[in-house]
């Protein structure tokens, strides 16, 4: 079945989303040490075919790419060389630790598990997979600015951090 796989890279670890076979839903999928990250990627593909990376590309408010841009272009060198034959479409990441943090929060997640970056990073993953078939599909995009997000309703009113 075809497959597109999100990607939150990481200079330590990165997170992995996968989309339906459709391409209408992504799912968080697993959070990869990134020096393991070809080798996971490539085991994965053995059991399902991946037509398309869809790889968050870290830039700061203003647009340009931040530090972190940096080491997601060797890691897309890394990718172009194992899979040279596979797209890789580049969506800006920013706001996707918030929206992960957001969606923990509203899903009822506790504050101990909130805590785990492994799962912040799986769940920008499908954050950053999902914004890609939505815009592909003339749906509606989840990645919205930060001062677009609301309040938390799981938050007690009137108490800030």
């Amino acid at each position: 079945m075809d497959r597109i796989i999100g990607i939150d890279y990481g200079r330590k670890r990165t997170g992995v989303a996968v989309s339906d076979p459709l391409g209408i839903f992504a799912s968080p999928l697993e959070t990869v040490h990134s020096a393991k990250l070809i080798d996971y990627i490539k085991n994965y593909a053995q059991g399902e075919r991946i037509i398309r990376f869809v790889v968050g590309y870290p830039r700061n408010l203003s647009g340009a790419p931040s530090e972190a841009a940096a080491d997601v272009e060797v890691f897309l060198k890394q990718l172009a060389k194992a899979f040279p034959d596979i797209p890789v479409t580049l969506e800006d990441e920013r706001f996707t630790s918030v929206l992960a943090h957001r969606a923990m929060i509203d899903g009822g997640m506790k504050a101990s598990d909130r805590r785990d970056k492994a799962s912040v990073d799986r769940i920008s993953a499908a954050i950053i997979l999902q914004g890609y078939l939505d815009r592909m599909s003339g749906g509606p995009s989840f990645a919205v600015p930060q001062d677009a997000i609301p309040e938390s309703r799981s938050r007690k009113p009137g108490r800030r951090k």
